[in-house]
Order: structure tokens, then C-alpha cells, then sequence
């Protein structure tokens, strides 16, 4: 590590070492000399003066590039795609003058960037699917577990802390849909020339345009691709970047939902994220449990929430057939939203395969809201016994008051169910009133929705991907 010039902190804190080679120089132009040797190949199938010695010598040397070379030619040339023909050229003499026939800048530029991207996609999708997987085991063990429910963060009507984390769950459901659906449609660009025309290969082939049909399938099958685009300008459309770059944002939105009410709930002391032995949790005040790890994971992710404006007005600024202002958003956008959400998920599998719940706080504060929780059933348990519903209704809502006032002004106990019992209105003795204080009996259909939602939906997709569940996350700090 240089301490005299800027790391990214995505690379040196954040991201995996998997993420960060998939947009490595050396990913980069081994792809790069992997579509010279599919359109080598290509265009000897399809009947150029292309022998299978000259393939053969591409393929000898994919791996093995020589950087020195061309990081000279470039410093003389200043176009990197020709300095890496020159380089690629120089160790294969037989070949040298087939390489790249044909073809432009952007057809390894861009077929580079769609198939690093969709290495990319694959690997969040790992992740996101393990995360998926482990908030799944958490949802079903604490299916049961009564808790206080909030909205506007002031009590509610009781849930389950299974029932809840299906919530964050459903939302990485909804995220991995929409990634399925974009990696399965991502396109290559193929090879189609300066403006999208394909002209040099109607020169190439005597315009037999029945052979130049044939130019872009060949090429996609032979990168793994079922097509490419049907039509372009020089490059593919950057709203492409727009779509894989959403996609990323979605998931930092989903996983920012979760940290917050993560944090939440350890201000609360009810769940905490996973705290080691000899963690510091703040330099001055030594018993604090601060929650670092739920509050990187919305660090980052609001980083890849504004980050998805890049691709965005990239995309709506671009001239015609091509404009060179994308390069340089493109190089640094793209990457870093990648390694950010790679970072991200990192944290999220740690945090949810660590989460520690207590229980009998959680209780604690759900018995001190449960008599208010409670009421309605007081009241109809009252109207049994022969009583008024307009007058109990009246008369539940003055005490409920009362027992309020006592707990806030005088940080007194929720003393509500003595007070009904002492009202003769109710004809209700205490005892009565605290067998209705069973949490499970107000927690609706909670368990049973989280066993309908893990059977219907979870479980399935899980299933289907079984062959990449597994991980465990390693983070650095």
C-alpha cells in the first residue's frame, strides 16, 4: 500500500478481491484479446484469408500480455485500443495483420465493458442471494417471537421479529428479480463499425449481406452470449449502464432499509449486530456498543443511490452516433458502484449471519405497551359481562390517558389494567384482565404469513439456486 498517493478506500476497506479483478486491467484486455480471437475466428468462418496457424497463435498468447509494450506504444500513439494491437501484434507475427480487421475502438471497448458487467451482476447476485438465504434461517427461528411493532416509530400493534425481517427480506427479493431479468438480457454490441453501419464489412464481404448477418451471433455465441444489440451508433446504448447501475441502487436502497432498522433496534437494545470480543466501540467512552457496521452499509449505500445519476444523464446527454463524454464518467461510475454494493452485501451477510436477539428486552418493552395494546379486547371482554360499549369505549380512553400521564410525567409503571379493575364499569377483576396480557394472541397471522412467504417464495428461488448458497463474508475493518 502507497501512503503517498490516494487509494480508493473502495479497494483498499470495501470491496472483495473478486470484485475488484473482474474490473481489473487485467480482466480488461485479456477480454479484450479474447474478441480479437472471436472475430479472427469468425471471419474465418465465414470465408476470410484467415488461416487456423494465425487463431492458434492468438490463442497461444491471450494470457500472457505484454504491458511494458504497450504501455510504451500508447505513451507515442495515445490510443490504447491500437497500442494493445501493436503489443498483441508483436508476439503474434503470423497474425499481426488480421487483428482487429474490421473492426473499431468499441468493439473491444464496449463488448469488454457489457461482459465485465455481467460478470459482475453474477457475482452480486451470489451475494445477494446468500444474504437472501441467511435472513431467511433468521426469520424462521424468531417466526414466534413477539415484539413491539412501530409505525412513525411510536407503538403499534405487535409483530413477530420474524415477521419483520421478512420485510427486509421481501424488498432483496424484489432486487434480485429485477437483477435476473437484467443480467438475462444484457446484449453484446458486437461488431458493427465506426457509426453502427457495419460498411467495413460490406467491403470485407463483397456486400453479401447474408454473411454479415451472421457476423454478430457468431461472435456473441462465442462469448457466452445468447445475441447482440440489434441496432447501435458506435457503442452501445449507455442507457445499458443506466439499467445495471439501478439495479445496483436498488440494492443499496434495501440494504440501507434494513441497517437503519438494525440501528434502531440496538438503540433499543432488542437485536444488535455482531460485536467481537476485542472491538472498541468508542475511543472515549469504553462501554458503548456503537452499530458500525449497520452504519457503513448506509454509508456506502447512499454513495450508490446518487451514484446511479451518472449512468443516467450520461446516457441522456450522448451526441448522435457516438460522444466521448461518457468515457471518463463511465470508467469511474460503473466500477465504484460495483465495488461499493460488493462491499455492501459483504457487510449485510456478516451482520444478518451475526444478529443477536434479546428476547426478554424485547418483552420488557412489549409488556409495557400491551395494555394499551390490549383495550379493544378489554372492552368487548367488558360488553360480555354486560356492559355499554359507547360508555366502556369513553371510559377506557379517559383511563388510558391517565395511565399515559403516569408513565411520562411521572415515569411511573403502566399501571392501566389496575385502574380498569378498579372501575365497577368493567366488572372485570385484575386477574381477569392479565390473562388477556398473552403477547402471541396479538400478533395477527405473523408466524403463518413468515411459513407462507419462506414455502412460496423464498424457499424456491433458493432452491433453484442451491448450487451458489454457502458464503461466508470476510470484512477488513
Amino acid at each position: 500500500m502507497s501512503t503517498h498517493r490516494y487509494q480508493s478506500p473502495l479497494s483498499e476497506r470495501y470491496a472483495s478481491k473478486e470484485m475488484q479483478y473482474i474490473f481489473s486491467p487485467d480482466m480488461k484486455f485479456k477480454t479484450w484479446r479474447k474478441l480479437w480471437i472471436a472475430l479472427a475466428e469468425t471471419e474465418r468462418e465465414l470465408g476470410l484469408n484467415i488461416t487456423e496457424e494465425q487463431i492458434e497463435e492468438l490463442k497461444a498468447n491471450v494470457d500472457n500480455i505484454n504491458y511494458d509494450v504497450a504501455k510504451e506504444r500508447e505513451k507515442l500513439v495515445r490510443h490504447d485500443v491500437m497500442s494493445h494491437v501493436y503489443a498483441y501484434g508483436q508476439q503474434c507475427p503470423k497474425a499481426k495483420g488480421i487483428i482487429h480487421l474490421g473492426a473499431t475502438s468499441c468493439y473491444v471497448g464496449d463488448n469488454t465493458d457489457i461482459i465485465i458487467m455481467a460478470e459482475a451482476l453474477k457475482l452480486v447476485k451470489k451475494k445477494l442471494v446468500n444474504v437472501i438465504a441467511e435472513l431467511a434461517k433468521f426469520a424462521e427461528q424468531y417466526k414466534e417471537l413477539p415484539t413491539l411493532a412501530f409505525t412513525h416509530f411510536q407503538p403499534a400493534q405487535p409483530t413477530t421479529v420474524g415477521k419483520r425481517a421478512t420485510l427486509w427480506l421481501q424488498e432483496f427479493m424484489l432486487d434480485l428479480e429485477d437483477l435476473d431479468y437484467v443480467l438475462a438480457n444484457l446484449k453484446l454490441l458486437g461488431s458493427k463499425g465506426t457509426t453502427g453501419t457495419q460498411a467495413s464489412f460490406l467491403e470485407l464481404f463483397d456486400g453479401d449481406q447474408e454473411i454479415i448477418d451472421k457476423i454478430d451471433p457468431m461472435i456473441a455465441k462465442k462469448m457466452g452470449f445468447e445475441q447482440c444489440y440489434a441496432v447501435s451508433g458506435q457503442t452501445y446504448s449507455r442507457k445499458v449502464d443506466t439499467r445495471v447501475v439501478n439495479i445496483l441502487a436498488g440494492i443499496a436502497a434495501s440494504a440501507h432499509k434494513m441497517s437503519n432498522d438494525i440501528r434502531l433496534l440496538q438503540h433499543l437494545k432488542e437485536v444488535e449486530e455482531p460485536f467481537e470480543k476485542t472491538q472498541i466501540g468508542s475511543s472515549a467512552m469504553a462501554y458503548k456498543r456503537n452499530p458500525m457496521r449497520s452504519e457503513r452499509i448506509a454509508s456506502l449505500a447512499r454513495y450508490v443511490m446518487v451514484d446511479a445519476m451518472n449512468p443516467a444523464i450520461t446516457s441522456a446527454t450522448q451526441w448522435f452516433e457516438r460522444t466521448l463524454d461518457d468515457s471518463a464518467n463511465k470508467r469511474l461510475s460503473v466500477p465504484e458502484g460495483f465495488l461499493a454494493i460488493d462491499g455492501i452485501l459483504d457487510l449485510c451477510l456478516n451482520v444478518v449471519d451475526g444478529l443477536v436477539v434479546y428476547p426478554k428486552v424485547i418483552e420488557k418493552r412489549l409488556m409495557s405497551e400491551l395494555p394499551f395494546m390490549a383495550t379493544e379486547n378489554i372492552m368487548m371482554d367488558a360488553v360480555k359481562a354486560g356492559g355499554d360499549r359507547q360508555e366502556l369505549h369513553e371510559r377506557i380512553r379517559e383511563l388510558s390517558m391517565e395511565a399515559g400521564r403516569n408513565v411520562k410525567e411521572k415515569g411511573l409503571d403502566n399501571n392501566l389494567l389496575e385502574l380498569i379493575a378498579a372501575d365497577a364499569a368493567f366488572n372485570l377483576t385484575l386477574e381477569d384482565l392479565q390473562k388477556t396480557m398473552d403477547p402471541s394472541k396479538y400478533v395477527g397471522r405473523s408466524k403463518e404469513q413468515v411459513e407462507a412467504f419462506l414455502k412460496n417464495v423464498v424457499n424456491p428461488m433458493l432452491e433453484e439456486n442451491k448450487n451458489i448458497l454457502g458464503m461466508k463474508a470476510e470484512i477488513n475493518v
